[in-house]
C-alpha cells in the first residue's frame, strides 16, 4: 500500500497532519480502505474538494473495506445515504444542493451526530455554522492534469489526531 500512498513530510503542514499523493482511483480507494481501519464510532469527518475530486470514490473504498457489498452512491440527490457496519452506523452526507445553512436543521440530521456513529459530510460548508466540530477535515484536490489527486488530512480534536497518528503509521 506504500507504494501508492506516499506521505509527504511538509514543515508547513500543522502537527499532526497528513498529506498524500493518490496517483490513480486506486489509490483513492486504498486511502479510504485504510481510513476504515482507524475509525471509531463517534468520528466526524468533513470532506472537501470540487465535483470530480474523488469524495464518493475515497467513501467507496472505505466502505469496502468495512465489508460493505452493495452499491455505494453519491447521495447529492437524497442527501444522506446510511450504512450500517461492523459496530456503527455510517452516514454520508452530500450538501452540495443546500441552499442555506438552516436546511440542515430542518432536515433533522444533527441527531445522527453520536457516539455510536461514523459520519462523513461532502460540502459542509454549506452548512456553515450549525453543523459540530469535525475531528477531521479531508480535502482531496485534483492535480496532474486530472490523472491524481493529493489528500490532506487535517485534525481538529483528539478523537482527529488520534486517527490520523494511527493512519499514519498503519499499513
Amino acid at each position: 500500500m506504500h507504494r501508492v500512498l506516499q506521505h509527504k513530510d511538509d514543515d508547513s503542514l500543522p502537527s499532526g497532519a497528513l498529506e498524500l499523493r493518490l496517483p490513480d482511483e486506486a489509490a483513492t480507494l486504498a486511502l479510504g480502505a485504510r481510513l476504515a481501519g482507524v475509525l471509531q464510532p463517534g468520528l466526524y469527518i468533513e470532506l472537501l474538494g470540487d465535483l470530480g475530486a474523488g469524495k464518493t470514490t475515497l467513501v467507496r473504498g472505505l466502505l469496502r473495506a468495512l465489508g460493505y457489498q452493495g452499491r455505494v452512491k453519491s447521495p447529492t440527490f437524497t442527501l444522506l445515504e446510511h450504512y450500517s457496519v461492523l459496530r456503527f452506523n455510517l452516514y454520508h452526507f452530500d450538501l452540495y444542493r443546500f441552499e442555506d445553512p438552516e436546511e440542515w436543521l430542518d432536515a433533522g440530521f444533527r441527531e445522527h451526530f453520536n457516539a455510536d456513529s461514523v459520519c462523513l459530510v461532502e460540502w459542509p460548508q454549506k452548512a456553515e455554522g450549525c453543523l459540530p466540530m469535525a475531528d477531521v477535515t479531508l480535502r482531496l484536490d485534483i492535480v496532474d492534469q486530472g490523472a491524481g489527486r493529493q489528500a490532506t488530512l487535517l485534525p481538529h480534536t483528539l478523537s482527529g489526531k488520534q486517527c490520523l497518528a494511527m493512519l499514519a503509521t498503519g499499513d
